[in-house]
């Protein structure tokens, strides 16, 4: 009894460990230190959890101990900035997979990687993500579905992953939103297609990041897994769904930001082309008494009209009433 209560009890904090649990049924039945996950393993019906942040070298290679994980795994897990990917070492999975949240209106990526063998799972996260907190929780209050093993954890974790992706596209698509009815008022500043820009090349930079877990999940419901049971494959069918939802609207975002570009441009020649009919306008209106001006201003001592007793006043006439013709024909035509 008292070396169940030393298990049960949980570990004194250490520096990259989240949590180091053991299950059995699906409840949690103990916090245990690394150190003991690989005996705890290879119990029948007991499935470890670990979770990590940020390990340095020397706690990757106790967990290495533990599961005799395969040393190429152990360096990507060490070295952030892989590629979305799965790869088969022996009898025990590795899977990247890229996390994604929406700082200071740029959207941040980070990592998580996954080892997933018989009784055990270890997720490493390396920079900006959600804490996987939330996922232990909601399933640990649904024993019968955590009862299933270690590969649904690995679903669970990766449908957390891509479910995240919503709520930074929700974000994006507020502001695009935004965009899209300013730029039927005036044309794009400066500041405004830098923006727009940035915008696009996030959303393609997700793109990148969400799309590779298709072939993650294609390979999950493979036969040719023996550690993910064929029971586990529709649900990650169902996660494929989820990013096909999310390359959706990602493409669905970036065509309209492409469209609200083009848009402004049109504005702005439009804008553009009723100035330039405005000034032809006037310049044609003020050409005409410039035109009698400059006829009348010759200073010839043989011009008949000089000497008309009501010259003046016919000129001034005539020059108002051809600009008021002018004038009413360009109103009319829309110019002016």
């Amino acid at each position: 009894m008292e070396n169940v209560r030393n298990l049960t009890a949980a570990p004194p904090p250490t520096s990259g460990i989240i949590a180091s649990s053991v299950y059995t049924a699906g409840r949690r039945i103990a916090d245990i230190p690394v150190e003991e996950a690989g005996e705890w393993a290879g119990k029948p019906g007991h499935v470890v959890w670990i979770g990590l942040l940020e390990p340095d070298r020397n706690l990757l290679l106790r967990v290495q101990a533990q599961f005799h994980l395969h040393e190429l795994a152990i360096e990507d897990a060490e070295h952030p900035h892989q590629r979305p990917k799965i790869e088969q070492y022996g009898d025990a999975l590795f899977i990247v997979a890229r996390t994604a949240q929406l700082i200071d209106g740029r959207v941040t990526f980070g990592e998580t990687h996954l080892f997933v063998g018989a009784g055990y799972i270890v997720s490493v996260r390396h920079g900006p993500s959600t804490s996987y907190a939330a996922v232990r929780q909601h399933w640990e209050s649904c024993p019968h579905s955590l009862a299933k093993g270690e590969d649904f954890v690995l679903y669970a974790i990766l449908d957390f992953i891509v479910d995240n992706y919503m709520p930074v596209l929700e974000q994006i698509e507020d502001e695009v939103e935004a965009i899209e009815d300013k730029v039927l008022l005036k044309p794009m500043t400066g500041p405004d297609i830098e923006r727009l820009y940035m915008l696009r090349r996030d959303l393609l930079r997700l793109r990148n990041a969400a799309l590779p877990l298709v072939e993650v999940c294609r390979r999950l419901t493979s036969a040719d897994l023996p550690q993910i049971h064929a029971a586990m494959h529709p649900l990650f069918r169902d996660v494929t769904d989820h990013i096909r939802t999310v390359q959706e609207k990602i493409d669905s975002l970036r065509e309209v930001l492409a469209f609200a570009f083009e848009a402004s441009l049109l504005v702005g020649q439009s804008q553009e082309t009723a100035n330039t009919k405005k000034l032809a306008s006037w310049a044609a209106i003020l050409a005409v008494p410039t035109a009698l001006a400059g006829i009348y201003g010759m200073n010839f001592s043989d011009m008949p009209e000089l000497r008309m007793e009501y010259g003046y006043p016919v000129v001034l006439a005539a020059i108002a009433a051809i600009c008021s013709f002018l004038y009413w024909r360009f109103r009319t035509n829309g110019w002016l």
